[in-house]
């Protein structure tokens, strides 16, 4: 029980007044029945509070999924069955998630109910709880407030924003990819399948007419291709150290959780499987590809509560892993960060891997590094710092050009443009038939 501030009001008033009587002591007897009038009242509102108790019931309603770093609703029901009610509620959210709106003031009539809203914004994904809220109701006479725990806990999981990937969808609908980056060069009836024959079309190259099927026809007829389908692509996903770098509101490992993502609901519209197998974290994932349209929900399922740890990647150790499991050929998407110390694991890595499968290493770069090389040198500290960055970017580019020799396919890419970069890389490789 918290004292209100009517009844500090009061004590206040009552301190002022005993000042007072030590001034004029014919005020002493008004001052001594007025300490005992409050004393009596404060007392006796206690006792009420206390039978009173909580009058009111609670309910939390929101979403049991939520994408990171992305404000969500939570609204709080309130319900007063037998008398009025009036105070503040307070409640539990995750230690990590920022709130607004928190803690909120509320009045409930006699048989009535109300309901109050907050924001709060996610951002770290995985399973996390909500604790039973605090309710502070103000005494019957108003000089106190009652401390009371209202409602259960309950879990809610945050995924990855699967935003881009929506958007993918609605735009693929509408035929206009290129509005959210991505590229397509080849023309319809230029893929590497054959699909069907069909009138030939004036837009169609003349090297698409089938001249047998011309001739029996009468008519001009072309040979219509798809892309190839069937295919098999396999993430292999760096949870280690550097993938907590953080240079906006997402670290580099939840940007990179959304590129694959969008990179599989491609892959598996275009007719492709789709894996995964996890390293540099204490229990390793592995997912075995899979075609159907639901593995999206199901790799979702098997990362959100991943969290980058603590650990050097092992590229060795995580290639001859996945090696080992898979039995077809397969475009291996190595996503990672990487420095010139993992040449040690990172090239015997590759050599096992580019044995059997097609190998696209998705490295990540540090926005911050563009910000320093475009900002103009003014004084000493700006010229060291400067010339930091420009000696690990040209370490970037010979390790780059290490991989490249090495036989593996290289995307450098800052962590938000990598989702489009990804997509239009595996686009690009689809179609020329490497894999």
């Amino acid at each position: 029980m918290i004292p209100h501030r009517p009844l500090l009001i009061a004590a206040w008033a009552w301190l002022a007044l005993g000042l007072l009587a030590v001034i004029w002591a014919q005020l002493l007897a008004l001052w001594l029945g007025a300490g005992a009038v409050l004393a009596l009242t404060a007392l006796l509102d206690a006792v009420l509070a206390r039978r009173r108790g909580n009058p009111l019931s609670f309910e939390r309603e929101t979403s049991h999924s939520w994408p990171v770093g992305r404000q969500q609703n939570v609204t709080l029901k309130l319900a007063c069955a037998a008398r009025p009610a009036a105070g503040w509620i307070q409640d539990r959210h995750p230690d990590s998630f920022e709130a607004e709106g928190l803690p909120a003031a509320f009045r409930v009539a006699a048989g009535q109910w109300t309901k109050l809203s907050y924001r709060v914004l996610p951002d770290q994904r995985g399973v996390h709880r909500f604790g039973a809220a605090e309710l502070r109701l103000v005494s019957p006479l108003g000089f106190w407030l009652t401390r009371h725990a209202v409602g259960e806990g309950q879990a809610v999981q945050v995924y990855p924003d699967f935003a881009k990937i929506s958007q993918y969808a609605l735009f693929a609908v509408d035929n206009r990819l290129s509005q959210i980056g991505l590229l397509r060069r080849r023309r319809r009836g230029e893929g590497l399948d054959f699909h069907q024959l069909r009138e030939y079309r004036s837009d169609d190259s003349p090297r698409q007419i089938d001249w047998k099927a011309t001739s029996r026809m009468g008519k001009l007829i072309a040979r219509d291709y798809q892309d190839e389908r069937d295919q098999q692509i396999v993430f292999m996903l760096d949870c280690g150290q550097r993938m907590r770098a953080r240079d906006d509101a997402l670290s580099h490992f939840d940007h990179t959780l959304n590129a694959m993502l969008l990179l599989a609901y491609v892959a598996l519209r275009q007719g492709d499987a789709v894996g995964l197998s996890t390293f540099a974290h204490d229990t390793p994932r592995f997912f075995a590809p899979r075609k159907s349209l639901d593995t999206v929900q199901r790799l979702l399922n098997t990362v959100f509560d991943l969290q980058p740890s603590l650990r050097t990647p092992d590229y060795r150790i995580a290639g001859q892993h996945l090696a080992g499991r898979l039995t077809r050929r397969s475009l291996i998407v190595l996503l990672t960060n990487l420095r010139d110390e993992d040449d040690a694991t990172l090239a015997p890595a590759l050599a096992q891997l580019r044995r059997r499968h097609l190998v696209l290493v998705a490295n990540l770069r540090e926005t911050g590094l563009d910000r320093i090389m475009a900002e103009p040198v003014g004084d000493f500290d700006t010229a060291l710092t400067f010339a930091s960055a420009t000696d690990y970017l040209k370490a970037r580019e010979r390790q780059i050009r290490m991989l490249q020799a090495a036989g593996a396919r290289v995307l450098d890419a800052a962590p938000p443009q990598l989702p489009m970069a990804l997509v239009n890389r595996y686009w690009e490789l689809k179609r020329s038939g490497v894999f």
